[in-house]
């Protein structure tokens, strides 16, 4: 049985982690969501992590677990966007879990609980190279706005880039 909720204050370290684990580094290649290749250094981090959510009104990130004093396997980043959008991000699932459909039932927790705070749409930003990525999100309704938004090579938040071509395409899905 699994356990879907909101994070609690004391999961940061883990979810941090995770994100790392699921994205960047030795144990993320197992996955086929690592961006590796793209990206060094970190995707997160605690502090980070902490202060994106108390900057973000409403934001919260929901874990997926095995039983609900097990470490986080999956989680999704969701807040209100303006109006009744809402921003979803940071869909990660363990490396050692992808494939079993975890993700989509991140992506559904994240879309119902923006429905049920009166959202009406979602949108999210995608590294435009990430074309297997992409397409996993059309598959679930996300489509290409043709907005696109600039990397941010100066912010090592953001990892360390591997390249010089990166930017963000938005997607968005009406709800």
């Amino acid at each position: 049985m699994t356990h879907l909720a909101p994070y609690a204050d004391h999961d940061l370290a883990d979810l941090a982690d995770l994100v790392n684990s699921a994205y960047r580094g030795e144990l993320a290649t197992q996955g086929w969501t690592h961006e590796s290749y793209l990206l060094g250094g970190q995707r997160t981090d605690e502090a980070s992590l902490r202060a994106d959510l108390a900057a973000k009104p409403g934001a919260t990130i929901l874990v997926l677990r095995d039983a609900p004093d097990a470490k986080p396997h999956a989680c999704v980043w969701v807040e209100p966007a303006g109006g009744n959008a809402w921003y979803v991000g940071m869909v990660t699932v363990s490396p050692l879990r992808q494939a079993g459909g975890i993700g989509r039932i991140m992506l559904d927790a994240a879309e119902a609980h923006a429905r049920e705070r009166g959202g009406a749409s979602m949108q999210m930003t995608v590294i435009s190279v990430r074309d297997t990525l992409i397409a996993w999100y059309e598959r679930r309704g996300y489509a290409l706005t043709g907005e696109t938004q600039p990397f941010p090579y100066d912010d090592e938040r953001f990892g360390e880039p591997q390249r010089d071509d990166l930017a963000f395409v938005v997607m968005r899905k009406a709800l």
